[in-house]
């Protein structure tokens, strides 16, 4: 019962209690849901061939470090899968070796300290110079520094004339293609 039907029932009736309030019906309960067990239901297909244990073996190629013919045989059920024979050298196996067991094996060694040797300052123009400056088929040391650039061999850009583009047409010029089609008029 809604807000102006009490309004309009308390003016045509002059009291609220002319009409009694009836309670809302109560929803019907649900009935309980149930599942089927798999035996019962229809929609799984052939039970009993899927509950079958099927053998799978395969067979592998051996490979230069351990020859000859490789072989997995494993069961696999429905829910479960267990290998059965497996050959020595197929992959996925990690071999163990036992390593003899030493008593300083967990201490760790000394570390090796090492320091920057002292250069003199013409040695070490010589090794900036590099081979450059010596013969051309000498060989070098071994702890010689890569070769640097001298300034006097850096060559400075050159400056180019908008007007000459050495030989070559200006951008969206149409000259390759004329002497394309006189090329295959001849």
């Amino acid at each position: 019962m809604g807000l102006f039907d009490r309004v309009k029932s308390f003016v045509n009736s002059g009291s609220e209690d002319s009409k009694p309030i009836k309670p809302r019906p109560e929803k019907a309960e649900k009935a309980e849901a149930f599942f089927l067990d798999s035996d019962s239901s229809s929609s799984l297909g052939d039970r009993d061939y899927m509950r079958e244990s099927k053998t799978i073996r395969r067979t592998f190629p051996g490979t230069a470090d351990s020859p000859g013919t490789k072989e997995r045989v494993s069961v696999v059920a429905a829910e479960t899968e267990q290998v059965t024979r497996r050959s020595d050298g197929l992959g996925g196996v990690v071999k163990k070796e036992e390593e003899p067991v030493s008593p300083v094996g967990g201490v760790p060694k000394p570390v090796k300290k090492t320091f920057a040797e002292q250069v003199s300052t013409a040695e070490m123009k010589q090794r900036l110079k590099g081979a450059a400056v010596t013969g051309v088929n000498v060989p070098s040391s071994a702890d010689a520094a890569p070769v640097g650039r001298k300034e006097s061999l850096k060559s400075e850009p050159e400056v180019t004339k908008p007007g000459n583009t050495g030989g070559r047409s200006p951008a969206g010029s149409i000259d390759p293609f004329r002497q394309m089609v006189r090329d295959l008029n001849k």
